[in-house]
């Protein structure tokens, strides 16, 4: 790979770096790597580009990538380290734009005619542009919990749901239907599995929300504020829970990380001596008592808006819950994997919390029905109607379909695009 990155300094062809990044790391990453590298080959110029995807970063940029560089392209919808680039001229667009306006990406790189990128310390990437606007900044740290989380959703969900579907299938007694999922010894062992995968969900939305915003002193912090939502320890009512669930945790993350803020603040006029100390010491310390107390408030009207939206959804039936799996389900697929299908998702996965133990979320199962439909769709088309599409296209549409029974909806990009 490193091989087949390499830049050939000899070239005198303009030369650009890019990053590329999007929230979940499967799909728009690699999509706006593609994008970029096939406008850079058709208008003569050479690029090199950064993959932070799901598996980790690839073919990182080096030092003398940066400095011979005409122009720093950041297509990302998560934060993305950005020190490297200080100094250099930089566009910093949603990933997205990689894959839809390469073009201007690429010729805006090569025209010395973008911003100069100065950096501010931390690791976000924040610029004068659409992508550094207040309500990007919240979906990008949002999105950096999410795309945590997510592992921890799929390995739990699927080990609690083989525990069930083992259980079904070994027979349970009427009257023990309340211990489905655990009533046999090797379902019990899955239930076990899963469940201790699942009960990190929580701690590490918060966490990775936290560290989005603050970096790694927010980790620690953000990480007992979301374990705090799902323990629901409340002023009060410390022998009495009130767990806050899915949404506390967001709120703690949320909270974790401007603490760590609002102390980074409070210090910054301590010797640079004391800097090792405030890390390890000042953050955590002050961080987590801050934190920890608002918390314990926070859980209260949090527990009841959680316990509310429970009751909603376990009460929906017939028409009403058709009507709300229906609107779930088109979110999921009207934009392919932008904002309003992750809106729908963290929706959905909000439910899965508080449903998992009882069998699973009919809202979740309708939101991953409606995520499946586009890339599945685009799948059939391409076998049933293979004149219609080119050879390159058919290959593609093959990947749609194991993508889409991964409830995967970005495969639909490059077909919609």
């Amino acid at each position: 790979e490193s091989q087949e990155e390499s830049v050939v300094v000899s070239s005198d062809q303009p030369f650009v770096v890019a990053v590329t990044a999007c929230p979940t790391g499967i799909a728009h990453t690699y999509m706006a790597e593609d994008a970029l590298k096939n406008k850079a080959k058709e208008l003569g110029v050479e690029i090199k580009v950064e993959t932070n995807g799901s598996e980790g970063i690839k073919h990182a940029l080096t030092k003398e990538d940066i400095e011979r560089a005409s122009g720093v392209i950041i297509a990302a919808d998560k934060n993305v380290e950005m020190a490297r680039f200080d100094g250099k001229p930089l566009i910093n667009r949603p990933v997205s734009d990689g894959i839809k306006k390469s073009t201007e990406l690429i010729e805006l790189a090569t025209s010395g005619k973008a911003n100069v990128y100065h950096h501010t310390g931390g690791n976000d990437t924040k610029e004068e542009s659409a992508s550094g606007s207040v309500g990007s900044q919240i979906y990008k740290h949002l999105m950096n919990g999410v795309s945590h989380m997510l592992p921890f959703v799929i390995g739990g969900g699927i080990a609690i749901a083989l525990a069930f579907l083992i259980d079904q299938m070994l027979g349970v007694p009427t009257d023990s239907l309340g211990s489905l999922g655990s009533y046999n010894q090797v379902a019990a062992y899955f239930n076990t599995i899963g469940g201790t995968a699942f009960s990190f969900m929580l701690p590490v939305l918060a966490g990775f929300i936290a560290s989005s915003i603050a970096d790694r002193p927010g980790l620690i912090v953000g990480f007992a504020a979301g374990a705090m939502a799902s323990s629901g320890v409340a002023f009060g009512q410390l022998d009495a829970p009130m767990p806050s669930g899915f949404l506390g945790a967001l709120v703690g993350g949320f909270l974790a990380g401007y603490v760590i803020v609002f102390l980074k603040k409070v210090f910054s006029n301590l010797p640079k001596s004391l800097d090792g100390i405030k890390a390890i010491l000042f953050y955590p310390v002050f961080g987590l008592l801050i934190t920890g107390f608002l918390m314990l408030l926070v859980n209260i009207p949090m527990s009841a808006i959680n316990t509310g939206l429970n009751n909603f959804l376990n009460n929906l039936s017939g028409g009403n819950a058709a009507i709300l799996g229906a609107l779930l389900g088109g979110m999921m697929a009207v934009d392919l994997g932008g904002p309003i299908n992750k809106a729908a998702y963290v929706f959905g996965t909000g439910t899965l919390a508080a449903s998992v133990a009882t069998g699973g979320s009919v809202v979740m199962a309708a939101v991953m029905a409606g995520g499946m439909v586009p890339p599945l769709a685009i799948a059939i088309a391409t076998i049933l109607f293979k004149k219609e599409f080119s050879k390159k296209d058919q290959e593609a549409g093959i990947t749609n379909l194991i993508m889409g029974f991964s409830f995967i909806t970005e495969g639909a990009i490059p077909f919609a695009a």
